[in-house]
């Protein structure tokens, strides 16, 4: 992943800014993975990248990673799954649409703040799990 070139301090934006970066990010990350390990067509990966994104992967992700963040990235995730939003999930549990935005806060914040290498670190983790 590239450097990122914006000059916001990712320690003053709301956790939802962060969760929306983190939402792209994270997206993009996933759409990567798909076009280098799986040869179909665009509707077929856009099916497999849902099961990735969709809020009940993202809370599992978020389960599976916990031991392994640190107590920065900890609190992060927890600004994140506390703040209040006005979208209401869908096809989602609240707990795991809660999960999913905290994940995505962390994933913002790591990329606000240029640590790429932690993302790649913590998408690799995920991957590995998933693909199990």
């Amino acid at each position: 992943m590239e450097e990122n070139k914006l000059t916001k301090d990712p320690r003053l934006m709301s956790p939802l800014q962060l969760a929306y970066i983190g939402d792209a990010v994270f997206e993009l990350l996933v759409r990567s993975y798909l076009i280098e390990n799986h040869d179909m067509n665009v509707n077929d990966l856009h099916r497999k990248a849902i099961l990735f994104v969709k809020a009940e992967a993202q809370a599992e992700a978020f389960r599976f990673l916990e031991n392994d963040l640190t107590e920065e990235e900890l609190r992060i995730v927890k600004r994140g799954r506390n703040a209040k939003s006005v979208t209401v999930p869908k096809n989602a549990k609240l707990t795991d649409y809660k999960y999913a935005t905290g994940l995505e806060a962390l994933f913002g914040y790591l990329y606000m703040s240029n640590q790429n290498q932690r993302i790649e670190e913590l998408f690799e983790k995920i991957k590995t799990e998933i693909t199990r």
